[in-house]
């Protein structure tokens, strides 16, 4: 049973980093890629220290794309895949698809939120790096304090653990952002957190600066629930890149 609790630990720390839907810094967000559009995220995740051992923990990278699939005047969708390598046996199946749909606000009428549900980490080798997380998200623009977001996602109860092998595959999902337009409007900030105790649940923050119309990349940085599952804190460099 030992043996089976710390496997199922180092293969969820292997997919730590999320393959991606439309996100804040961490977390998905209610944004929707337009439809038949193509957007191509680069994300590296890099340990800001040494573990307890002595050793660094291998940076996680991930690299794929997110398409537009359907779209009414209420209702959006988009579709995806990431490959994420993380320097460890999980790197033999690093195939995760996610898929998202979402209404935008007002779509119940004035003041009401968007609307999104959705899906992500998909792995394609059983209890090993199918997370299969499924999420509900609300989000609401609250003048010049920018948007908020609240929901919750559930996941594989196999995968997502915590450090004593307990299930730990629920939690909450929360995040503020906004454009600074008081300084540009190019640039854009954010601070999210997903609950938990396996290691997906994270505290993050960063900003991000559009270089040219399709062109941006986001610096942030991520503060991990559990460390024992987790690792260390982690900074992070994402390229998105729409056309």
């Amino acid at each position: 049973m030992k043996r089976l609790t710390a496997l199922a630990l180092m293969l969820a720390a292997a997919v730590a980093a999320n393959a991606t839907p439309s996100t804040q810094i961490w977390i998905p967000s209610t944004d929707i890629q337009k439809y038949n559009t193509f957007h191509l995220n680069f994300d590296n995740y890099v340990p800001v220290k040494k573990e307890a051992n002595g050793s660094w923990k291998a940076p996680v990278s991930l690299i794929g794309p997110t398409m537009g699939v359907f779209a009414t005047d209420k209702v959006q969708a988009e579709a995806g895949f990431d490959i994420i390598k993380a320097g460890l046996k999980t790197d033999s199946a690093p195939l995760y698809l996610h898929a998202k749909a979402a209404t935008p606000e007002g779509f119940l009428g004035a003041g009401s939120p968007a609307f999104a549900l959705g899906g992500y980490n998909f792995g394609t080798e059983k209890d090993a790096t199918n997370q299969n997380i499924i999420y509900g998200l609300a989000a609401k623009t609250v003048g010049k304090l920018g948007r908020l977001s609240a929901g919750y996602f559930t996941g594989n109860d196999k995968v997502l653990l915590d450090e004593n092998g307990k299930k730990a595959n629920t939690g909450v999902l929360l995040s503020w952002d906004r454009t600074i337009s008081e300084i540009s409007d190019k640039l854009w900030a954010a601070v999210d957190y997903q609950g938990g105790e396996s290691a997906l649940g994270a505290l993050s923050f960063g900003a991000s600066w559009n270089f040219a119309a399709n062109i941006s990349v986001i610096l942030g940085y991520d503060i991990y629930n559990n460390s024992k599952v987790a690792g260390a804190d982690t900074y992070t460099i994402q390229l998105d890149i729409n056309f």
